[in-house]
């Protein structure tokens, strides 16, 4: 199988990379490097610098490729930054979305695995949340990543386009090779470890009068190694089970204090903390049920614990402590 990794040199797709690479597959990785590291992927990789707006690019490297699935990590991600820019998320996530699939149609390519969220399920009106959750978002990257989801469905139905659409709660953690490193960092776990390495004073903590157990948000984290193993098997088996919308979570959910806390042990740091004002367009409990991604897919998780989350992030960044260097 010959595949197309968009936004293969981030953070998430890198270990997806690696994954599909160390399980034979033939990779290709199209990244337009704007927040993606070339060094996060492999020297001898075959990767082109590219964007996938450009509909005769991608369609050049469809064919000079034989690609014939496309794993579509590629676009903007940051909640708060779309509640400021929204055009961004329109047009990154959607509009050249749309170009993107206009190129794998017009060059016979019927498969997709798309790196959603759960951001489009807004406020849960139950937890965890299962796939039949309603889809509300409160902010635009959630509902950017819908609106891809929705054209997802209308591909299908008039072009035959197969696709599993896999909702990410909180991908954290690291493998021996790949960490988390973004120009501006709005995650948790990793501003929390540059804060123990001494890049920073203290972790903000957004709101502390949320309907919590401690007040602080509840968030469901996901080994970005476990992540990336769904992918492999997603692509494997979706020929047999179809367009499919799962969710991908531990079904565990921990408060901001209580990864904070986690990391203090684990560091040996003190990490200090401070109380800031909520930020606009955050839930206050996000846990997911990942049950129908098990069944189908017939997965299991490695590194379940946040314990094990926060110590494989933790070896990561302290041998990296400037994150890739490009």
């Amino acid at each position: 199988m010959n595949v197309l990794v968009t936004g293969g040199a981030g953070y998430v797709g890198s270990v997806v990379v690696e994954m599909l690479l160390n399980e034979g597959f033939d990779i290709t990785v199209a990244d337009n490097l704007i927040e993606g590291h070339r060094s996060a992927l492999p020297e001898n990789i075959n990767f082109v610098k590219a964007d996938i707006g450009n509909r005769e690019v991608m369609k050049q490297i469809f064919r000079e490729n034989n690609i014939d699935s496309v794993i579509h990590m590629a676009g903007e991600t940051l909640v708060s930054k779309s509640m400021t820019h929204p055009e961004d998320y329109f047009i990154n996530n959607v509009a050249k979305g749309i170009e993107l699939l206009e190129a794998m149609r017009e060059t016979g390519v019927k498969r997709i695995i798309f790196s959603s969220t759960a951001a489009l399920f807004g406020n849960p009106v139950f937890t965890p949340i299962t796939e039949e959750h309603p889809t509300e978002p409160i902010n635009t990257y959630g509902r950017s990543k819908l609106m891809f989801e929705q054209m997802l469905e209308w591909y299908n139905i008039i072009h035959g386009l197969n696709y599993v659409c896999l909702r990410y709660f909180n991908a954290a953690g690291a493998t021996i090779d790949h960490g988390e490193h973004h120009s501006v960092e709005t995650h948790l776990i990793p501003i929390i470890m540059q804060t123990a390495l001494g890049k920073r004073d203290h972790v903000d903590i957004y709101g502390s009068d949320y309907e919590t157990r401690d007040g602080t948000c509840i968030r469901d984290y996901i080994h970005v190694a476990d992540l990336a193993m769904v992918h492999v098997e997603a692509l494997r088996k979706m020929d047999d089970i179809g367009p499919q919308k799962l969710n991908l979570g531990n079904g565990e959910g921990y408060s901001v204090k209580e990864v904070i806390e986690a990391a203090r042990k684990i560091t040996g740091h003190p990490i200090p903390a401070r109380i800031s004002d909520r930020r606009l367009g955050d839930p206050a409990v996000l846990v997911a049920s990942s049950k129908r991604t098990h069944t189908l897919l017939g997965v299991s998780f490695r590194y379940p614990e946040i314990q094990q989350i926060v110590e494989s992030a933790w070896k990561w960044h302290s041998r990296n402590p400037d994150g890739y260097n490009d």
